[in-house]
């Protein structure tokens, strides 16, 4: 079986080129970015990767010479989030709450912790820790609709769909707010009183 054939010095010199139009691109597509998933800097890594990994593998079989660039070959590189046509979706709610009657609240904490004022436990002890047993107990839907029962006054609140990568189990929790991206949203839901006057204000009919 014939020995497979050595890249040429113009081949070594092509594929260092390459690599040197790659750099280009992707640092243009980085500076021309829309968001932090944008698929175009995804497509310009992907490109920069495979002529480095291209280049490194000529320069070795011509040379016997290695270079520091280390290509991972065991991630996609094209699987970025799109807005448009997500594989999956991350819901983000925020709401504010006054805390208004703090006794109210920590009595919760002792209905839920079984305690009463004149023996209360641990989760009294502090508006915190009452805070920790009631979202604790509750789901964030019902305290909505029962804030004033637990001393809590609404403030504005948001809820925001985005595009997202499919993630493994536990993946993101260490850092859950981190890719809140204005870029992947999909649709927003907003209640705010001055929102709301925000748009009265708009309305045609008042005009």
């Amino acid at each position: 079986m014939p020995d497979v054939a050595q890249p040429t010095i113009a081949e070594v010199r092509s594929a260092a080129e390459a690599v040197k139009a790659a750099i280009d691109r992707h640092l243009a597509a980085v500076e021309a970015r829309t968001g932090e998933n944008d698929p175009g800097v995804a497509t310009a890594y992907a490109a920069l990767a495979e002529a480095a990994d291209a280049y490194d593998e000529a320069l070795y079989d011509a040379y016997d010479e290695v270079t520091p660039f280390e290509v991972p070959h065991d991630t996609d590189l094209s699987q970025y989030a799109d807005p448009d046509d997500p594989e999956a979706i991350s819901v983000l709610i925020r709401r504010d709450y006054l805390i208004t009657d703090p006794l109210r609240l920590r009595a919760a904490a002792l209905r839920i912790d079984g305690t009463t004022a004149a023996d209360p436990g641990p989760v009294s002890a502090s508006v915190s820790s009452a805070l920790g047993a009631l979202f604790g107990e509750y789901e964030p839907d019902e305290i909505a609709s029962r804030s004033e029962e637990f001393g809590l006054e609404e403030g504005d609140s948001t809820l925001w769909v985005t595009a997202a990568d499919p993630a493994e189990p536990g993946d993101w929790l260490a850092e859950p707010f981190e890719d809140a991206d204005p870029d992947l949203l999909i649709c927003r839901f907003d209640v705010s009183e001055v929102y709301d006057d925000e748009l009265e204000s708009l309305d045609p009919e008042e005009h």
